[in-house]
């Protein structure tokens, strides 16, 4: 008798034990469940405000262009100038570039193409771009400023001549400008664009 009492209570406790895993089971998957959503919900929102920032960052008046000591960017790939980065512990410059490529998409054999990006400083101090040179002849660009202050842009042309070289034809080409200045988180930054070139 006391056998099976304590039969019926093992197979209950079982029975128990196996209910409270169960619930515990729904807990836990109602909370990853959650916690999935709620990720997925992060992500959609740190994308879109990461889109809205850098339509945001496209966005400047004339007046915050500035224009002094353009430089002209050449394809030129020996050593340049010292990058004149300033002292630790001082204000730094910060170089933002919000669009940092673009594809002309197909064109001609002798096509002559432009595209105008902006170099942003949002440091606290003067950027300085001490030379800036492009990965191929066939393509040149000016920067409208050598030195930008705080809060300014300077804007940059690059130029893609594909009748420059022959055997661009027929060919996917791609070249970049890079930018060396005194931000000393990024003191090479690079453009890129890319262009189809079509045999006529």
């Amino acid at each position: 008798m006391g056998h099976t009492r304590s039969i019926r209570t093992s197979r209950k406790a079982r029975q128990e034990e196996a209910r409270r895993k169960a619930q515990q089971k729904k807990i836990i998957t109602g909370a990853l469940v959650v916690i999935g959503l709620l990720l997925i919900g992060w992500g959609a929102y740190a994308g879109l405000a990461g889109q809205q920032a850098d339509a945001d960052a496209m966005v400047y008046t004339p007046e915050d262009v500035v224009y002094d000591r353009p430089i002209q960017a050449i394809h030129e790939m020996n050593e340049g100038p010292p990058i004149p980065f300033l002292p630790r512990g001082d204000a730094q410059p910060a170089i933002q570039i919000p669009e940092t490529s673009h594809n002309f998409g197909s064109i001609g054999p002798q096509d002559v193409v432009e595209r105008t990006f902006i170099i942003r400083n949002t440091g606290d101090a003067p950027l300085t771009i001490s030379r800036a040179y492009t990965t191929c002849g066939c393509t040149t660009a000016e920067i409208s400023a050598s030195v930008i202050p705080p809060g300014k842009v300077a804007e940059v042309t690059i130029v893609f001549d594909a009748g420059y070289h022959a055997e661009a034809v027929g060919q996917t080409v791609r070249r970049g400008l890079i930018i060396e200045n005194n931000d000393p988180r990024q003191s090479e930054a690079e453009i890129w664009i890319q262009a189809s070139v079509r045999n006529s």
